[in-house]
């Protein structure tokens, strides 16, 4: 509001100005048109009532006492040049000629002769003051050129320019009241009204997606503020309880997944065996002479069965089978921020050093990736217990690769254990199965992508996954 003030101030200031000089411009113009129209007519009038010879040579004759008549009438010095251009009459009354105005200034003449309409104005500056200094013919009853006129006008803007003062002082003086009663009006309006758009913007400004966010309490606000702060406190109850039934949901629908399938996997080998230990009961004879022969088949039989139900166990203890890949162009830089939604410590931090990076990905493994390597820094860092738990969360381009590192202060990796990170059955933590870095090395190798770490024992770990960026 201020500066609206200020500027609209400063353009009618200049607009003023501006309209000023052009109205003192059309002023004098004009004048000077007036006042060589009235000497012209006054000029042709001594010409008709003259006894002498309408020639060139008889103008200092034809004039010799009325251009100062003529002079004293119109208020402006009078010079009359022949057609060459050298002085032949003037209404200054000196003893001693000045030079400067015996001959016309150079070029004036053939600029005269060019003009369409026989008339040449020059505008020049003597000592500080402006003058305008007209050109044109006297022509007798016949229009035959005769002589040149030459009107020098002083161009006096005193009492224009006091004019623009007066104006310019009572712009001034009421655009400072304006201006002080938008400052005041400006106050009010910051302490009345944004007092509680303030508190919702700093409040807005502080919400995460990795931690617990606290409410907006405003009493005596506006309707429409109080609309605004429903709608966050709205949004991150919703926020809340979206990323706990996120992460509920998605560990009920992996542990239903790996049951069903497991035990449909199991009862596969389980019906031959129960068939061949029912047949075996029925059928036993100890004096049979092919006992031994039946024993040897049941007994394959059954070891058969529990090979397969190791096989499907190895399978199981490795990883699932992964879903089958689903390419679509994302924003990596928005999804892995997405992924962090589920984790509610308040010592995740996300950097990203652009604002998005497009590359196609799948959506759903992209996340597992990134919450399987953050869910095993929460693991480290509440082994080792800081004083200051970090968790940093990396997305930046390196060349043509999309990456992103995850770094800790957690426990680290001690030496003997870094050559099997990587390996489906190796975990260290006491409920895990070491599926995690397993099936992450896996969808990374998926898409021709790269998966290092560097880590010192009691010192954090860095894991940086980096894939090929795909238009």
């Amino acid at each position: 509001m201020i500066l609206l003030v200020l500027l609209a101030s400063v353009l009618i200031a200049m607009v003023t100005i501006f309209q000023y000089r052009e109205e003192a411009e059309d002023y004098h113009r004009e004048r000077l048109e007036r006042k060589e129209a009235n000497i012209r007519k006054h000029l042709d009038y001594v010409l008709e009532e003259t006894t002498f010879a309408l020639e060139t040579e008889q103008i200092p004759l034809i004039y010799k006492d009325k251009i100062f008549d003529i002079k004293k009438i119109h208020g402006l010095e009078i010079y009359l040049y022949d057609l060459e251009g050298n002085l032949l009459k003037s209404s200054q009354a000196r003893i001693v000629k000045d030079p400067s105005h015996q001959k016309m200034p150079f070029g004036v003449l053939d600029k005269l002769r060019a003009s369409p309409d026989k008339q040449y104005v020059v505008e020049f500056e003597e000592n500080g003051q402006e003058y305008q200094s007209s050109y044109t013919y006297i022509t007798d009853l016949s229009f035959k050129p005769l002589a040149i006129l030459n009107l020098p006008y002083i161009e006096d803007d005193g009492f224009i320019n006091k004019e623009l003062k007066e104006s310019l002082t009572r712009l001034g003086i009421a655009y400072f009241f304006m201006l002080l009663i938008a400052i005041a009006l400006a106050y009010f309006l910051s302490k009345y009204i944004t007092r509680s758009l303030n508190t919702v913007s700093q409040k807005i400004t502080e919400t995460r997606l990795n931690k617990r966010n606290k409410r907006i309490e405003i009493e005596g606000s506006t309707e429409e503020i109080s609309t605004l702060v429903n709608a966050y406190n709205g949004m991150i109850d919703e926020l809340e309880n979206s990323a706990v039934q996120l992460a509920a949901s998605e560990r009920e629908a992996a542990w239903r997944e790996m049951a069903k399938q497991v035990a449909h996997e199991i009862k596969n080998p389980l019906t031959p065996m129960r068939l061949t230990v029912q047949s075996f009961q029925r059928k036993f004879d100890a004096e049979d002479p092919q006992i031994e022969e039946k024993i040897d088949e049941y007994s394959n039989t059954l070891i058969q069965q529990i090979d397969i139900m190791s096989n499907i166990a190895s399978a199981f203890s490795i990883y699932a089978e992964m879903p089958a890949q689903k390419d679509e162009t994302l924003d990596v830089v928005k999804i892995t921020k997405l992924a962090l939604d589920i984790f509610n410590e308040s010592y995740i931090y996300f950097f990203a050093e652009d604002e998005e990076i497009i590359s196609k990905l799948d959506r759903t493994q992209l996340i597992r990736i990134v919450t399987n390597l953050v869910k095993n820094s929460i693991h480290a860092i509440s082994l080792r217990e800081p004083d200051t738990p970090t968790i940093e969360v990396h997305v930046f381009k390196k060349e043509t690769s999309v990456c992103i590192m995850v770094q800790d202060n957690g426990l680290g990796i001690p030496e003997e254990n870094k050559d099997l990170v990587f390996e489906p059955k190796f975990t260290t933590k006491s409920s895990g199965m070491g599926l995690g870095l397993a099936m992450v090395k896996n969808i990374v190798e998926t898409y021709k992508g790269e998966i290092t770490f560097i880590s010192a024992e009691n010192d954090g770990t860095t894991f940086t996954v980096c894939f090929p960026i795909q238009h």
